[in-house]
Protein backbone atom coordinates (compact mmCIF):
# COMPACT_ATOMS: atom_id res chain seq x y z
CA UNK A 1 0.00 0.00 0.00
CA UNK A 2 1.10 3.31 -0.61
CA UNK A 3 1.96 6.33 1.63
CA UNK A 4 -0.35 8.25 -0.61
CA UNK A 5 -3.23 9.67 1.17
CA UNK A 6 -6.70 11.64 -0.56
CA UNK A 7 -5.45 14.95 1.51
CA UNK A 8 -1.94 14.24 -0.67
CA UNK A 9 -3.83 14.03 -4.03
CA UNK A 10 -6.05 17.27 -2.61
CA UNK A 11 -3.03 19.28 -2.46
CA UNK A 12 -1.45 18.22 -5.74
CA UNK A 13 -5.33 19.08 -6.75
CA UNK A 14 -4.72 22.73 -5.51
CA UNK A 15 -1.10 22.93 -6.97
CA UNK A 16 -2.03 21.74 -10.28
CA UNK A 17 -5.52 24.43 -10.03
CA UNK A 18 -7.38 21.74 -10.79
CA UNK A 19 -10.71 21.27 -9.38
CA UNK A 20 -11.64 17.55 -8.37
CA UNK A 21 -14.80 15.97 -6.90
CA UNK A 22 -14.65 14.22 -3.65
CA UNK A 23 -14.96 11.20 -6.10
CA UNK A 24 -12.08 12.13 -8.08
CA UNK A 25 -10.23 12.59 -5.06
CA UNK A 26 -11.25 8.81 -3.99
CA UNK A 27 -10.57 7.59 -7.89
CA UNK A 28 -7.25 9.50 -8.13
CA UNK A 29 -5.48 8.08 -4.82
CA UNK A 30 -5.75 4.44 -7.04
CA UNK A 31 -4.89 5.61 -10.21
CA UNK A 32 -1.74 8.12 -8.88
CA UNK A 33 -0.93 4.83 -6.63
CA UNK A 34 -0.69 2.43 -9.50
CA UNK A 35 1.40 5.58 -11.60
CA UNK A 36 3.75 6.17 -8.37
CA UNK A 37 4.43 2.12 -8.74
CA UNK A 38 4.83 2.20 -12.18
CA UNK A 39 7.81 4.74 -11.35
CA UNK A 40 9.39 3.15 -8.55
CA UNK A 41 9.09 0.01 -10.61
CA UNK A 42 11.27 1.73 -13.31
CA UNK A 43 13.97 3.06 -10.73
CA UNK A 44 15.04 -0.14 -9.55
CA UNK A 45 16.30 -1.05 -13.15
CA UNK A 46 20.18 -1.55 -13.15
CA UNK A 47 20.93 1.63 -14.76
CA UNK A 48 25.61 1.01 -13.65
CA UNK A 49 27.34 2.15 -16.71
CA UNK A 50 24.63 3.33 -18.27
CA UNK A 51 25.07 6.79 -20.12
CA UNK A 52 22.11 9.62 -20.34
CA UNK A 53 20.17 9.99 -23.45
CA UNK A 54 17.77 11.90 -24.87
CA UNK A 55 16.35 9.15 -27.11
CA UNK A 56 16.19 5.21 -26.60
CA UNK A 57 17.65 4.73 -30.03
CA UNK A 58 21.14 6.43 -31.72
CA UNK A 59 19.92 9.13 -33.94
CA UNK A 60 21.46 10.29 -36.48
CA UNK A 61 21.19 13.16 -39.38
CA UNK A 62 17.65 12.01 -40.87
CA UNK A 63 17.88 14.47 -44.11
CA UNK A 64 18.27 13.27 -47.52
CA UNK A 65 21.76 14.74 -48.89
CA UNK A 66 21.17 17.80 -50.74
CA UNK A 67 21.50 16.87 -54.48
CA UNK A 68 20.79 19.15 -57.31
CA UNK A 69 18.20 18.00 -59.61
CA UNK A 70 16.31 19.13 -62.81
CA UNK A 71 12.94 21.37 -61.29
CA UNK A 72 10.85 23.85 -63.00
CA UNK A 73 12.47 26.80 -64.98
CA UNK A 74 10.74 30.07 -63.41
CA UNK A 75 8.44 30.47 -66.34
CA UNK A 76 6.68 27.10 -65.95
CA UNK A 77 6.91 27.88 -62.08
CA UNK A 78 5.12 31.29 -62.68
CA UNK A 79 2.66 29.51 -65.87
CA UNK A 80 -0.66 29.13 -63.89
CA UNK A 81 0.08 32.33 -61.61
CA UNK A 82 -2.82 35.10 -62.00
CA UNK A 83 -0.45 37.95 -61.75
CA UNK A 84 3.40 37.55 -62.03
CA UNK A 85 6.18 40.85 -61.36
CA UNK A 86 9.59 40.34 -62.41
CA UNK A 87 9.65 36.88 -62.32
CA UNK A 88 7.49 36.27 -59.10
CA UNK A 89 4.25 35.76 -57.99
CA UNK A 90 2.43 39.12 -57.40
CA UNK A 91 -0.38 38.95 -54.89
CA UNK A 92 -1.64 41.93 -52.83
CA UNK A 93 -0.50 43.96 -49.86
CA UNK A 94 -2.24 43.05 -46.40
CA UNK A 95 0.26 45.12 -44.34
CA UNK A 96 0.99 48.74 -44.32
CA UNK A 97 4.67 50.61 -44.01
CA UNK A 98 3.35 51.50 -40.21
Amino acid sequence: MSSLTRDDVAHLAVLARIDLSEAELDRMVGELDVILGAVAKVQQAPIDGVAPMSHPLPLTNVTRPDVVRPSLTPDEALSGAPEVEEQRFSVPRILTED
